[in-house]
């Protein structure tokens, strides 16, 4: 059995909190449905004191704004971005288009088609989340989308420069500077000066995640990204101090990102909250660090490694950071995850930052069902059918009536008859001639 060390706050209170979100969200998009770029321009200017004469940078305003920013910055931008483009055209490589004869004039195929458009959204507020540009664009463009609208937030009514340069450079159509639910609804609905897109992707806050989950069906998602959450699993032989250090740089985040330890030794777990509370009152993002670990965070200690991957499991979270002294076992036992970060010299802020995979993940559980946002999203996996050979014709046909009227489907029953008589002069008994 595991022990509890430290607890998060009741899942009631924040249901609670989701209910609220949830109803603020329907408000903005119904808002926006029936006005359009009146409501947009509202609540930009309500939420983030913008209201420029337009949200849509022009050419010129982007190249400007690039210049502006440090040749460093740049080299940096363009160097993650060739590693997310590389490990996404390895994605693309993965995927196998065919066509096989199944039957004697029988050829069924597949082939994945992309969406025609896509909306990024990249978070901004009070971090320009430059690296969301490269995980949402770069790979859309990877997968052949012709149209990426991106929009981004300002930060504190300015405009965050990297943030427009990393759009720019991994190869964003239109750049927007708008955010939150009405720069969600905006691209799924379209406005009088933007187009709707057919698939969103893209992290966010709750309310951003809120709108893409309300959205869902009238246009695609990648998958529901909401506050990032932390799960370190350590043995006795992991750092303490790593540990904690790894924890917060998750939580500071937002105020509602969980951060749990899941440690077979008690001396590590009680150490780890140690340094965590030695390290907080340092740290320039403690005001959103400290209410994540004070309401979210959690320590567990288990009796065994099989009870560590068994407990790893059941949290289903987006980052699992693995500090054993085996830490590639996670990849045999484990089933539930977002992404798995193997060993010490591997942490969480690689895949955030630097390192090449795509750090949307799915959060709240939903790592049960999907894995994180890859090249594959944006791609329509479709297929096509082809019968050429009156055999064959004939075969499916008959086949087909008598499928069919075993369900009742009268309809579909007759177009197999009439492929059976052209192909092979079946009579057609429901047919005057």
């Amino acid at each position: 059995m595991a022990e509890i060390l430290k607890h998060a706050v009741p899942k009631a209170e924040v249901a609670a909190s989701l209910d609220q979100v949830r109803e603020t969200v329907a408000g903005v998009i119904a808002d926006v449905r029936e006005r359009g770029d009146a409501a947009v321009r509202e609540y930009s200017e309500k939420f983030d004191n913008w209201s420029p004469g337009s949200f849509r940078l022009s050419t010129e305003e982007v190249e400007k704004i690039v210049a502006s920013v440090p040749q460093q910055v740049i080299d940096d931008i363009t160097f993650v971005q060739e590693q997310v483009r590389n490990f996404a055209r390895h994605q693309l490589d993965s995927m196998g288009e065919f066509e096989v004869e199944t039957l004697p004039g029988v050829r069924l195929g597949q082939k994945h088609i992309p969406v025609q458009a896509a909306g990024a959204y990249i978070p901004g507020g009070r971090y320009p989340l430059t690296a969301s540009a490269h995980m949402t664009i770069v790979t859309a463009k990877v997968a052949g989308v012709p149209r990426v609208v991106a929009c981004t937030p300002p930060i504190h009514g300015e405009i965050p420069a990297a943030t427009v340069a990393a759009m720019h450079l991994a190869g964003a159509d239109e750049i927007w500077l708008l955010g939150g639910v009405q720069a969600v609804a905006a691209m799924a609905v379209g406005t009088a000066t933007m187009e709707p897109v057919n698939l969103i992707a893209g992290p966010g806050n709750a309310y951003v995640a809120e709108a893409k989950r309300q959205l869902f069906g009238e246009i695609g998602i990648d998958l529901f990204a909401g506050p990032t959450e932390i799960l370190v699993l350590a043995d006795d032989q992991a750092a303490p101090f790593v540990c904690a250090v790894d924890l917060l740089s998750q939580a500071e985040h937002g105020p509602d990102s969980p951060a749990v330890l899941i440690t077979t030794s008690r001396e590590v777990a009680e150490q780890t909250i140690a340094e965590v509370e030695r390290i907080l009152p340092g740290m320039p993002t403690r005001d959103y660090a400290e209410p994540a670990w004070r309401h979210h965070g959690q320590v567990h200690v288990v009796g065994s490694v099989d009870e560590l991957y068994e407990l790893a499991d059941a949290f289903a979270f987006e980052h699992v950071e693995v500090l054993t002294a085996e830490p590639r076992l996670a990849l045999e036992r484990m089933t539930q995850y977002g992404a798995l970060f193997l060993g010490e010299g591997t942490c969480v802020s690689f895949g955030d930052k630097v390192i090449g995979t795509n750090h949307v993940l799915p959060t709240r559980g939903a790592a049960r069902y999907t894995g994180g946002l890859w090249v594959g999203k944006y791609l329509k996996t479709v297929t096509y059918q082809e019968v050429t050979d009156t055999a064959s014709q004939a075969l499916l046909g008959r086949l087909c009536g008598r499928a069919s009227r075993v369900e009742l489907f009268e309809g579909h029953a007759r177009s197999g008859d009439v492929r059976a008589a052209r192909a092979a002069g079946d009579a057609l008994p429901w047919h005057e001639a």
